[in-house]
């Protein structure tokens, strides 16, 4: 069994990951949108005039399942530690 110090660390460096992932993606969709956009387009038979609207979302999303999944618990293991 895991002690709740051990669960602690695991969940702050999987947050630190993920923030990391997320500002790496963020960027790289707004350094290389055209680029990016026009691939996606012609993989995926989406119009590029939607693909902006569908990057913020993903982004969203990832940003909420961090908070949710690895943030508030590593911040609530903290508190009670």
């Amino acid at each position: 069994m895991y002690s709740l110090e051990t669960i602690a660390n695991f969940l702050g460096w999987c947050s630190l990951i993920n923030i990391g992932i997320l500002l790496f993606t963020t960027l790289m969709i707004k350094a290389f949108m055209g680029p990016v956009a026009k691939l996606h387009s012609n993989i995926f038979g989406v119009p590029e005039s939607e693909l902006p609207m569908t990057y913020y979302w993903y982004l969203a999303l990832y940003k909420i399942a961090i908070l949710v999944f690895n943030l508030v618990p590593y911040l609530a293991l903290r508190i009670i530690l």
